[in-house]
Formats: C-alpha cells, structure tokens, sequence
C-alpha cells in the first residue's frame, strides 16, 4: 500500500459525490497547510495522552514524550487541554460498560473490501459486549462535522470491523460513533446496527468503483471545498456562473424585489460563490507568480505595515534619550480568553468562574440547521432592560 490512498476515507464525502474528482486530483500538486501540521501535532497530544490514562504507557513515557513533543515548531499549551478533554470523554464512553472494554489507540484499518486500495486510521477503537465504538478527534475550529451517516467514520468502522470480527464473531451487534472536536465544544454521536453499516458499505461499493477507475462526471457541491482543483474545476465554474445567472431570474409579486424564498436562494448561493470566489483569486495570484499570464490581471505590491529593524535597540535609544518607560511599555492583563487556554477551562472555573458573566450576543444569520438557539428579541430586551436598571441603581 501507498503512504496515501487514491481513495481516502477523509474524502470519502467528496469522491462519493464526484466519482472522477480523485484522479484529477492526483494530477495536481498536493498542499499541506500549517493548519494540518498543527492537527497532527495534537493528535500525538491526544494519543499519548489516552494511552497514559488507560494504562498503556506509564507516566515517564507520557512525560517524555511531550517533552518531545513541546520542541515542535507548533506546540500550544492548548493542545494539553484539548486532549484532556478527549480522554474525558472516552472515559465516559468506556465506564457506559458492564465490564472493562477492550481499549487500543490509532489503529490502522483495512478498507480495501469496500474501496480499492483504501485504508484508514480509527484514533480510538474501544469495544465490549456487543458494542464497537470507534471515536475521531479533529483539531479544527471550523464548524462542528455531522457525525450522522459520515462516510470517513463509517468506512472506518467498516474497517475496524473486519480487523476485529474474526476474533468476536458475531459478538458485535451495534456500531457508535462519535467525533469529538474540543475547541469548539462539539461532542456527538450516532449509533448503526453493524447490519445497516454492512449494507451500506455494499452499496458504495460501485460507486468506489467507478472513482478508483476515474469514471463518471464531475459534480460540484459543498464538498468542493478541500478538493485540490477548487477554484480550478470547470463543473463548479459551470454551476457557480449559472447561480448568478438565477440571481436575474427572479420573481414575485415585485419583479423588482426578491420574495422571502428568493432571498434564502440567494444567500445559499452567495455564500458558495464569495468562498468560490476568494479561491479562485488565491490560485489566479499564485498562478501570475509563478509566471502564468492571465488577461486583464497582474500582481500587484499591497499594502505593508512598518516595523522595527531590531526593536530592542529601538526601546534602548527611547529610553537613554529620555522617553519614560510608562510611554513606552503598557502594563495589561491578558484577556479572559488568553487566562482559559492558559490556565485551562476547569482550573479557570474553578477559580474565577464566579466573576465570569456571559452577555447575548449580538444576532447574526445563520443556516436553519445550525444547532444554536433561534435568537430571542424578549430576552435581549429584558437584558437591556435589567442593565439601565442595575447602572441607576448605582448612581
């Protein structure tokens, strides 16, 4: 097997929806972000982190192998606390069992009965009874990933299922599993009886098939988003100019105004043309540097902020010259933010949690299957309310 599957799991949403997208993707240059570096960096943290807790190393090993890991060009004492959170709850998920569950960490799974050549890595897989759990961490701030039918987790536990049936029969009746994303408070689940989950795998298979093979044709959608032609494909150029096109096509009551339902089209189908947008000017500036002419654009210097040659000597110069220290340095408090990552959310609570209030927030638009609560006109009034109250009763 290759250090990377033409099929990935992590793609799996994308090549499912666009069968000829991973050959034209193995065309392209494949770009690795600091972002990922960073994912990385904290899946170690959180590896070796489960491992100490569930016995699988002892404590020097823990020690020295964050030492080790601390000397990373990306280390954030956040990552600590993230993967504290991690161990947390896969320790609820284990004490959900009669008996100790058998408990092992990134393991590398075979998938390839479903799609070809494809294998992944379960960061945890614990199981016990008739239940097999399987658990992904992801480092990213993003928005919170559906766990509901993820075909990344589902083939993984596909995967985990032919490494570890042999051994359990048919012991295992149900599937569970849960993304845990720490950074953005995000923990879910969803549970499938191992007979649905082999259905389903059978019912991918011809479409893994046809990707494998590079057949079929491109479809554009939100899975575009981390495909290596995004921005570059002729499909969602298609789909993206023929949205702008609608825009013209309007009509209600006032042909000059849009319609409630017009409205929401519009912002769906703005949104993915300003992101669409923004990349396609990102590859259009790397391509014009790389010495690629496209008519009408050239790259231009932008705008550049000043900053100091050797600031240290700087600050020396001031201060023999008579510049006092209290104009030069400011003497603040780190932001309530900046004391939680340091100190970490539960010694942070348990400590000033009390003095912390958290204010409505503004209202802002969002999808209707956001997970946040529909904003409340009443309870920001009534705060306001209860604000002007408590400030006279001060004066």
């Amino acid at each position: 097997m290759s250090a990377h599957a033409l099929l990935s799991p992590s793609s799996a949403h994308r090549w499912l929806n666009c069968t000829p997208a991973p050959r034209l993707e193995a065309t392209l240059p494949e770009r690795t972000s600091e972002y990922a570096q960073e994912g990385t960096l904290a899946h170690s943290v959180c590896e070796i982190s489960a491992k100490k807790k569930f016995k699988k190393v002892k404590a020097a090993e823990y020690n020295k192998e964050i030492k080790k890991l601390k000397k990373r060009e990306l280390w954030d004492d956040e990552m600590l606390h993230t993967a504290e959170t991690y161990v947390e709850h896969l320790s609820e998920r284990a004490m959900g069992f009669e008996n100790e569950p058998y408990v092992t960490f990134e393991v590398k799974v075979d998938i390839s009965d479903y799609v070809p050549e494809a294998f992944g890595r379960c960061d945890c897989v614990m199981f016990g009874g008739e239940t097999l759990i399987i658990t992904d961490y992801k480092h990213g701030k993003g928005v919170p990933v559906d766990v509901v039918e993820n075909p990344q987790m589902m083939l993984y536990a596909l995967g985990a299922l032919k490494l570890y049936q042999p051994l359990f029969g048919g012991a295992i009746k149900t599937v569970e599993i849960y993304v845990d994303q720490p950074r953005i408070n995000s923990y879910d689940g969803w549970q499938v009886s191992v007979e649905d989950l082999l259905a389903w795998g059978a019912e991918i298979k011809p479409k893994a098939q046809m990707a494998y093979a590079g057949f079929g044709e491109y479809h554009a959608g939100d899975w575009c988003r981390f495909c290596r032609a995004n921005g570059m494909c002729k499909a969602q150029a298609e789909q993206m100019t023929s949205a702008l096109d609608d825009f013209g096509a309007v009509s209600g009551n006032n042909p000059a105004l849009l319609t409630p339902e017009q409205m929401s089209e519009a912002l769906e189908k703005g949104g993915c043309l300003v992101e669409w947008y923004k990349k396609l000017q990102d590859l259009s500036l790397e391509a014009i540097l790389s010495g690629t002419k496209i008519p009408g654009y050239k790259a231009v210097e932008g705008r550049s902020v000043r900053v100091w040659s050797d600031q240290d000597k700087a600050l020396e110069t001031l201060l023999s010259n008579g510049v006092e220290r209290a104009v030069i340095y400011d003497s603040v408090p780190k932001t309530l933010a900046q004391l939680e990552k340091v100190l970490g959310a539960k010694r942070f609570t348990e400590l000033v949690g009390e003095f912390v209030t958290k204010p409505q927030g503004k209202p802002s638009l969002a999808t209707a299957e956001d997970k946040r609560a529909e904003f409340n006109s009443a309870v920001a009034d009534f705060a306001g309310v209860a604000k002007e109250k408590n400030s006279a009763e001060q004066s």
